[in-house]
C-alpha cells in the first residue's frame, strides 16, 4: 500500500489559487479602473506562489489578508443588488461594488489558508 505524500494536496490547492488569481487578475482588462484590480490579483496570485516556496510568516499572510477584508467590507454595496446584471442587462455601482468585494474577500479566503498551511 502506497503512502500518499500530504504535501501534493497542499501544493495542488496553491496552485489552482495561483491560477484562479492570474485568470481573475487577467479579465480585468476592461474594468474601468484596471490599475487598480489587475494589481490586487497579482498580489494574491504572488503570496500564493511565495507559499509554494515555502516562504512567508504566517502573520504576513493573515495581516495582508486581514488588509484585503477591511478593503472588501469597505467595497461592499449599500443596497445589494447581486453579482449579474439587471434585468434591463445593465450593470450598476451597487453590482460592480459587490463583485469587488467578492473579489476581495477571495483574497482574503485564500491568504488565510496560506498562514494555515
Amino acid at each position: 500500500m502506497s503512502e500518499k505524500n500530504p504535501l501534493w494536496g497542499r501544493t495542488i490547492l496553491l496552485w489552482f489559487l495561483v491560477i484562479v488569481f492570474i485568470l481573475f487578475a487577467a479579465v480585468q482588462y476592461n474594468d474601468p479602473d484596471p490599475f487598480v484590480w489587475i494589481p490586487v490579483y497579482l498580489i494574491a496570485a504572488y503570496l500564493c506562489y511565495y507559499k509554494l516556496q515555502k516562504k512567508g510568516e504566517k502573520l504576513m499572510y493573515f495581516m495582508i489578508g486581514l488588509l484585503y477584508l477591511m478593503w472588501a467590507i469597505n467595497q461592499f454595496p449599500p443596497a445589494w443588488e447581486g453579482l449579474l446584471l439587471d434585468e434591463m442587462g445593465m450593470k450598476t455601482i451597487n453590482i460592480e461594488l459587490g463583485r469587488e468585494s467578492l473579489g476581495l474577500g477571495c483574497c482574503t479566503i485564500a491568504l488565510w489558508i496560506c498562514a494555515i498551511l
